[in-house]
């Protein structure tokens, strides 16, 4: 095997190396941030270069935080390489290896980080198709990271290949791999994380294959709460599963909140930290004198009290009902077009550096008590790793108001309803359809190095009778001064005005409306949207342009963003800004 390297980093040890190929740990030769490259040679075959081209094409259509990223793809004469981001923490196969079963906290931690990994994957219309320990890395703050997507596939097509212990029935008669073939092997996963083996073993493949095909989940070993969650997750037939990972984490947080109670995922985090750390020898960049020997912590450092107490420095409902869910974020995406395709850099590129901030997201279903409104998986948005500690104090408030705004401004509605109503609403099941739903989409922006924008569509309901007040709120925050920018501070003056907005609005595409045609009063523009307070246009930032949002209800009704390059708009747009959201870290 003829040995090359990408010039611009240093390699600091391998880390693997097999019949196709290997993986190193390198640096940046001008930054020093560490990556980890894999390297295709160059006597490989079309077929390998194929497959390599595919892995690169799958992991560059994925963002989320529990994926690892794909920074670039890099072709020269030697080879191929896809150098990636180097996650220091060791395998789950390593944890279960070194302590057997998992307490079900724990295991039920890992199962909803790799589903959260999943379900961006199968946003992406991704089936990764080889699920197993192996390939799922537990860094020091629990916080769980899926990687390899060597045999991933367009949802649909035929599924043959994966890790026989974890493939689902369909892979082993051959049938289209869907998002449902996931949630089979992350469950596989879960069972040998809870009792300490895997559901089925057999001493050889046919007999292994017939167990998957026919034989019942032996469930009797799976603590009595958690056995519907894994019947349910290993259906023999695709579609009596979840219909993909992020309905199942939906059930899970049920299930996981109804059997450990309210705290389990901070109980379940720390546990598996501790786990982790334990095995920090392995960790790649501790090993090769790249990071300090980790201690365990939770979500970046976030202090956690005991007993199920809120982190550190939070208001409002999610730190008045106890818990959290920390999911690490470090830095930007630094894949060419906001991390959708994967591109051929040059040698004369430099490596872009990973910024020290981090952005956690604390997604939670939760019930106001003093209401009974259910907030329905709300993303609470939070920074950590700022200097200032004012600072970041004051922009972490500022990224919970938009949603404890909108349980606040429901609390104020139903105080005006009739005694009756009010009582009803206490005291109505979850599951009930008349219960009063708060439902929260959030969207991010950019992610620093000088700014962040959050956005949050907050759907409120309105009365027993149905109907929502929907409302778009865009935080935009300077990291080093903790100024909090408006629309004002976006567009230019020029722009916030009828004869501005006249001539912004028709470089702005059209979202999907739901208006009869032909009438200018339904048509979602900014011209005849904001009419009457262009101040109050969301704008989000992001890396390569800014959205912005639309939302109208009654007979009118849409909502959604419209993107809109920087340099389509820039003569609209405060220079500065621009300036900043397209710097890289």
């Amino acid at each position: 095997m003829i040995v090359w390297r990408v010039s611009e980093f240093q390699e600091v040890r391998e880390l693997g190396r097999g019949a196709q190929g290997r993986v190193v740990l390198a640096r940046h030769r001008e930054s020093g941030t560490p990556v980890a490259i894999k390297y295709l040679p160059v006597e490989a075959s079309e077929d390998d270069k194929a497959r390599f081209h595919h892995e690169a094409h799958m992991l560059a259509q994925v963002q989320s935080p529990h994926v690892a990223r794909l920074y670039r793809l890099v072709e020269s004469g030697n080879g191929t390489a896809i150098v990636m981001e180097a996650v220091n923490g060791t395998s789950l196969k390593a944890v279960l290896e070194a302590h057997g079963a998992l307490e079900p906290e724990a295991a039920l931690a890992v199962l909803k980080g790799s589903l959260l990994g999943l379900a961006a994957a199968h946003e992406a219309g991704v089936v990764h198709r080889d699920y197993k320990p192996a390939n799922v890395v537990v860094p020091a703050d629990g916080a769980s990271k899926l990687i390899d997507f060597g045999i991933a596939t367009p949802a649909g097509a035929a599924s043959g290949a994966g890790t026989p212990s974890y493939m689902a029935p369909e892979q082993w008669e051959r049938q289209p791999a869907t998002t449902a073939t996931d949630v089979y092997a992350a469950t596989c996963v879960f069972y040998e994380c809870v009792t300490g083996r895997r559901p089925f073993q057999a001493g050889d493949q046919m007999a292994l294959m017939r167990a998957h095909l026919l034989e019942p989940v032996p469930l009797e070993a799976i603590p009595a709460p958690l056995r519907e969650l894994v019947a349910h997750g290993m259906a023999k037939q695709a579609e009596q599963r979840p219909p993909g990972a992020a309905a199942f984490v939906s059930e899970l947080e049920r299930t996981a909140q109804t059997a450990y109670g309210p705290d389990w995922e901070t109980r379940g985090v720390v546990a598996l930290s501790v786990a982790a750390v334990a095995l920090a020898a392995l960790f790649p960049l501790t090993a090769a004198g790249l990071a300090a020997a980790p201690s365990a912590a939770v979500g970046g450092g976030a202090a956690v009290a005991s007993g199920g107490a809120a982190t550190a420095g939070q208001t409002g409902l999610l730190a008045g009902v106890g818990g959290k869910a920390a999911v690490a974020v470090a830095g930007t995406a630094l894949v060419a077009g906001g991390g959708f395709a994967a591109y051929h850099a040059t040698q004369s590129e430099p490596e872009e550096r990973v910024p020290p901030i981090t952005l956690q997201v604390n997604t939670r279903s939760l019930t106001d008590p003093s209401s009974g409104l259910i907030v329905d998986r709300a993303q609470y948005v939070q920074i950590s790793g700022l200097k200032d500690t004012a600072v970041q104090s004051r922009i972490n408030a500022a990224l919970r108001r938009p949603i404890d705004q909108g349980i606040t401004d429901f609390r104020e509605h139903i105080a005006t309803q009739p005694e009756e109503f009010r009582r009803s609403q206490r005291a109505l099941p979850p599951s009930s359809p008349l219960k009063m739903k708060l439902k929260v989409t959030t969207r991010i922006g950019l992610r620093g190095p000088r700014l962040v924008t959050v956005a949050h569509l907050v759907d409120n309901p309105v009365n027993a009778g149905g109907g929502n007040d929907a409302r778009m709120n865009v935080v935009t925050a300077d990291l080093t001064t903790g100024k909090l920018l408006t629309t004002k501070d976006i567009l230019r003056p020029q722009a916030l005005t009828t004869s501005g907005i006249a001539r912004l609005s028709p470089l702005i595409p059209l979202i999907k409306w739901s208006g009869p045609p032909g009438e200018d009063l339904c048509r979602p523009t900014l011209q005849n949207t904001y009419r009457n307070n262009f101040a109050r246009i969301p704008v989000l930032l992001t890396p390569d342009g800014a959205d912005f949002g639309f939302v109208e209800g009654n007979e009118c009704t849409y909502r959604g963003w419209s993107h809109v390059p920087y340099a389509k708009i820039d003569s609209f747009l405060d220079p500065r800004l621009v300036k900043f959201a397209q710097t890289r870290p």
